[in-house]
């Protein structure tokens, strides 16, 4: 794992784009998510999210409960939160964006 670099202000770069990412929290070493879907709509962003997280070799824990569909990004025991668990994290919100939005009514 890279090393992170801090800028002038005191902060990190991945602090700094987690704060970007509405939703996510930071549990730890973990970044979590709730997302309201149906299972349809879960399905699809189950396999977009599988996609995107074999090419940055990151293992998410993703379940279906009480009709949300539930992320974590990152181990219990594992290091600090990686760039690239940020950069997925990125990439769930624009899947879900596009999942639930190509899969809404049209009035």
């Amino acid at each position: 794992m890279r090393a992170r670099r801090r800028r002038a202000n005191g902060t990190d770069y991945l602090s700094d784009a987690l704060a970007l990412l509405s939703g996510w929290t930071r549990d730890g070493v973990q970044l979590k998510r709730e997302l309201a879907c149906d299972e349809s709509q879960h399905a699809a962003l189950t396999e977009r999210i599988k996609v995107a997280a074999d090419t940055l070799h990151i293992r998410p824990s993703i379940r279906r409960l009480d009709g949300h569909t539930q992320i974590c990004l990152g181990s219990r025991d594992g290091d600090a939160i990686t760039d690239g668990e940020v950069t997925l994290a990125a990439r769930i919100e624009d899947f879900y964006r596009t999942v639930v939005g190509a899969t809404q009514p049209t009035p």
